[in-house]
């Protein structure tokens, strides 16, 4: 297991929503490891992905298809950064997209196939939302067994909505069918939730509605070669910490379906050892989510160069 400061060291990847403007130009200034990494996604997506990210416009970087490469982009790149200091690592996990992070860290996929295919996958995603519009919306102050029946109350033989992500106790997100999604969030609201806000987003992200992309993404994750993670995954889907190849690859399909089970994902690393979470990638949501799930560990987020340093 990872040890850094004398705690077993846990990685976290960030999923889509975290990008923005200008992220890993400074690492790319500043880190020759940085620098290759942005130069090996623009070979293997056949476009300026590093002009994306650091110029924008932001229109065009938060479509899904775009925002999910630079984001594993970013993270990898910080990754490579660090590597070498954090040493041996115990585990790692990430927030859907955040997930295929997870693998390229852990060797499982290569750093091209997992670009390729977060690629595939947020095309995919868009073109369901397309097809099939839906929505997200985040609900704040209800537990997890309010959010469902809230759910199930609002859904009709015609138009769902399903828990999406669990967050952290009293953060979760519901997925659905726009009208469904509207009722739920009046129905949270009469149960006590302090807010309920619509999010920006291109569809019903980890609701059934995505069904659609499963047939594209499984012929992609199937012609893509994948190994056993150099260090366990913990799945999303499952909360299980994932060694083999072909479960991972399961699993990943799954996503575009299943609910992110985050609060459960960050007891299983915590319950395995893990007291040290690093961030790994732009922003730090995923630092803050930990702080409300487990008061006790400690995280770190590391995205800039100026953390990078502080972390080395």
């Amino acid at each position: 297991m990872g040890i850094v400061g004398g705690a077993v060291v846990g990685l976290l990847f960030p999923g889509q929503g975290s990008q923005y403007v200008g992220m890993g130009r400074d690492l790319h200034d500043e880190f020759a490891a940085a620098r290759l990494a942005f130069d090996e996604a623009d070979e293997a997506l056949g476009f300026s992905l590093t002009r994306l990210c650091f110029e924008g416009p932001e229109s065009e970087l938060t479509l899904t298809h775009n925002a999910q490469p630079a984001i594993l982009a970013h993270s990898v790149a910080t990754w490579r950064c660090v590597e070498a200091c954090l040493g041996e690592v115990g585990m790692a996990a990430g927030h859907s997209l955040g997930e295929f992070s997870a693998y390229v860290a852990a060797e499982a996929f290569s750093y091209a196939d997992g670009l390729r295919t977060v690629r595939r996958r947020g095309e995919l995603m868009r073109a369901s939302g397309e097809a099939r519009a839906g929505t997200m919306a985040a609900v704040l102050s209800l537990d997890d067994d309010a959010v469902r029946r809230v759910c199930r109350e609002a859904s009709t033989a015609d138009e769902l909505c399903v828990p999406a992500n669990f967050n952290s106790p009293g953060q979760t997100v519901i997925s659905g069918d726009v009208a469904a999604v509207e009722r739920a969030m009046q129905l949270a609201k009469a149960a006590g939730s302090r807010r309920a806000l619509r999010l920006s987003v291109s569809g019903a992200f980890h609701s059934p509605l995505m069904k659609v992309a499963e047939p594209g993404l499984r012929e992609q994750l199937a012609a893509v070669p994948l190994r056993a993670p150099r260090f366990p995954v913990v799945s999303i889907v499952s909360a299980a910490a994932v060694r083999e190849p072909e479960q991972a690859r399961d699993l990943l399909l799954e996503q575009l379906t299943s609910a992110v089970r985050w609060t459960d994902v960050i007891h299983t690393m915590a319950t395995a050892g893990v007291r040290r979470f690093v961030e790994l990638g732009p922003g730090a949501v995923l630092t803050g989510l930990l702080k409300r799930i487990d008061r006790e560990a400690d995280g770190q987020a590391v995205g800039t160069a100026a953390e990078i340093r502080a972390l080395t």
